[in-house]
């Protein structure tokens, strides 16, 4: 069958990945098409072990296809040196995980410096400190956590720790936004004020976001829904489960 050409801001082009459990290999995805417009909310839904953690992976550069291309603004990435990749990671990749990722050591502010420090390298941070402390503030407290910003994860609730995580993915001021099961591990009342938060977010900044979940309320709040069966995805509805 004949590749379409790339569409879309981030794009999937024949993307195959396997994993081996000693010697049997097991077939994940099976050439997955997918693409993602600019400021689109995209929710991808599919039953456990589907392969959608895995293809939201692969689109981040956190994994690589064993065949298959993945484009972003018209330019192939997968293939590109690790340096490039970290690059990509740390500045047009903004990512959320279902269990925070939190330094616990840290304070929520200091978790959302992080990607600064990395990105920045120590004498550009000092140099440009005061103004990325005021930007980490405020990201916290857009995300409503302003009084909660000098406190560690294990004083925070899940629902606070996702929301820092949130604030976090956002300090590098990525293209793209990432979130695999954002609220997998949460009630459903602090679940629902994520996504709401995440789609409020997209609506005021254009960002564009892939959100993998399993639960079609929170998919049904995507601008548009995909669904993994047998290694590939398909055009669904929440509305049909």
């Amino acid at each position: 069958m004949e590749t379409m050409e790339p569409t879309g801001l981030l794009s999937a082009r024949g993307v195959v990945k396997s994993y081996w459990k000693g010697r049997n290999e097991v077939p994940v995805l099976r050439g997955v098409d997918l693409d993602l417009e600019p400021g689109e909310m995209l929710a991808i839904m599919g039953a456990s072990g589907s392969g959608k953690s895995t293809l939201l992976h692969i689109l981040g550069l956190l994994d690589s296809p064993d065949a298959g291309e993945v484009v972003l603004g018209g330019e192939r990435i997968d293939t590109y040196r690790d340096r490039r990749r970290d690059e990509l990671r740390n500045r047009t990749f903004g990512f959320i995980f279902q269990f925070y990722h939190l330094l616990p050591e840290l304070t929520a502010f200091e978790n959302v410096l992080v990607p600064q420090w990395i990105g920045c390298g120590l004498w550009s941070y000092l140099s440009q400190r005061r103004r990325l402390k005021r930007e980490a503030e405020m990201l916290l407290e857009r995300v409503g956590l302003s009084h909660r910003m000098h406190h560690l994860p294990s004083e925070l609730s899940g629902g606070e720790m996702q929301r820092t995580a949130i604030a976090r993915a956002l300090a590098a001021r990525p293209s793209v936004l990432l979130a695999d099961e954002p609220t997998g591990n949460l009630d459903a009342a602090s679940g629902q004020g994520v996504i709401e938060l995440l789609r409020d977010l997209n609506r005021e900044r254009g960002l564009t976001m892939i959100v993998v979940t399993h639960d079609p309320q929170i998919a049904q709040q995507a601008d548009r829904v995909v669904r993994l069966a047998e290694g590939r995805v398909e055009e669904w509805s929440p509305a049909l489960a």
